[in-house]
């Protein structure tokens, strides 16, 4: 079976944006040891989980660096824009976007049928609300959080809708010299 892995961008205190969305906290001085894990990470995915919300930024975006051979993150580009990308949405009616499919139905039902399907490993990217469904519903087999050095105060939270402890197991943790530490654990599933 398929694993479904999150990455995302967080803050010490726990935020994966800020009040409003905002992203202006994150630590953007990657250095190559980094660069090589993210590269290391996405390598095996061959299918892109998203929430609408995200995917009305993620896909332009990396669409752009694709189609621009002079970005530094060209190579990168071409990996998300060429790799298959499913965004669960309640009022998209079709995929405005290249290699996309829609997702309506019910998200564990849906993620469930995605990790049956013959390939490697599925990545979620997503705001508060796609990524807390996500782990309230124990859908994700591999936890990389990118612990930015900040703390902001409030935010949008991934972990507030829990029901119930989620027990984690700690892989590893790796600090990186731009002050980022990832973390990755995985549900303890006893």
């Amino acid at each position: 079976m398929r694993k479904l892995k999150l990455q995302v961008q967080m803050t010490v205190d726990g935020f994966i944006g800020g009040p409003n969305g905002e992203m202006d906290w994150m630590t953007f001085n990657w250095d190559e040891a980094l660069k090589n894990y993210v590269a290391a990470l996405t390598e095996p995915v061959d299918c892109i989980v998203l929430g609408r919300k995200l995917a009305e930024g993620f896909i332009p975006y990396w669409a752009s660096v694709a189609a621009d051979e002079a970005n530094p993150e060209h190579t990168a580009g071409q990996k998300f824009t060429a790799t298959p990308k499913v965004v669960f949405t309640r009022t998209l009616t079709e995929a405005p976007w290249d290699h996309t499919v829609l997702a309506t139905g019910d998200l564990t039902t849906e993620i469930s049928q995605l990790k049956q399907r013959a390939g490697q490993d599925i990545m979620a990217y997503g705001g508060a609300t796609f990524v807390s469904a996500l782990i309230q519903a124990g859908l994700i087999d591999e936890l990389h959080l990118f612990v930015n050095p900040v703390a902001i105060g409030r935010g949008l939270p991934i972990f507030q809708d829990l029901n119930a402890a989620q027990p984690l197991t700690l892989v590893r943790s790796t600090a990186f010299a731009c002050g980022i530490v990832v973390q990755h654990y995985e549900p303890r599933r006893d």
